[in-house]
């Protein structure tokens, strides 16, 4: 079984919106709704569970209906920081699946993810046992000692990758990883790739795009809008 893992349970603040981003609507429909249909869509997807604030669970369960999402199964109320969100969200599934079930941890936030990263992480997965989404690195990128001021070191950017999600394991390595963070005193690792990292797990690149991104501030969006306008045009054509 494969179980999509939804993070939809930040507040949004650099966005500025009096909603929190994944519940801003974007043609007469909330982000959120946009990534769970690429989930929805995919035949290798067997169900959706959502973790996201308190407050806003049945609104969600609405959205969830409105617009037929079928493959939702769990929605699960977030934590205090992300990685106590999706920690949350596996002890949920821990009482579910079975421990070597695939579970795709993935940003509510980013909508545009396709059928190819999606698959792509999968068949990675298969092949390596884990899978994390991410792109080369095209720009020339310097290390600031000071703030806004390069030092004399600049980076290779072939040796550079920008992660992206999903991040592909089994249920029982990402609970592991979770409960060793614990006993590490690790607590707000910004994903379960870093995560991973920090507990000495080798990290295996599957199929990301530029397309694929994390809509955080009010020119991700515009991005985003655009690339939906795009999408549509050539769909008509």
């Amino acid at each position: 079984m494969t179980v999509a893992l939804l993070t939809a349970a930040g507040t949004g603040t650099r966005m500025g919106q009096n909603v929190p981003k994944q519940f801003i609507h974007v043609d007469e429909k909330p982000i959120i709704i946009y990534t769970m249909e690429a989930f929805q869509k995919h035949p290798n997807i067997d169900y959706i569970i959502v973790v996201t604030l308190p407050a806003w669970i049945e609104v969600l369960e609405a959205y969830a209906r409105q617009f037929n999402i079928t493959k939702l199964k769990w929605i699960v109320a977030g934590g205090e920081t992300g990685q106590e969100s999706i920690y949350k969200g596996l002890l949920a599934l821990e009482k579910e699946l079975k421990p070597d079930d695939l579970v795709m941890v993935h940003d509510g936030n980013r909508c545009m993810v396709s059928d190819e990263i999606i698959s792509n992480s999968i068949a990675t997965f298969h092949t390596h046992g884990s899978a994390v989404a991410a792109i080369p690195c095209v720009e020339a990128v310097f290390r600031s000692d000071d703030n806004g001021v390069s030092s004399n070191i600049s980076i290779p950017r072939e040796q550079l990758y920008r992660t992206q999600t999903p991040h592909t394991y089994t249920l029982e390595k990402l609970i592991w990883a979770h409960e060793e963070a614990n006993k590490r005193g690790i607590t707000n690792s910004v994903a379960s790739c870093t995560l991973m990292q920090a507990l000495g797990e080798k990290i295996y690149f599957s199929k990301g795009s530029e397309e694929n991104l994390k809509i955080t501030t009010k020119d991700d969006l515009t991005i985003f809008k655009a690339l939906l306008d795009s999408k549509k045009e050539s769909w008509v054509k």
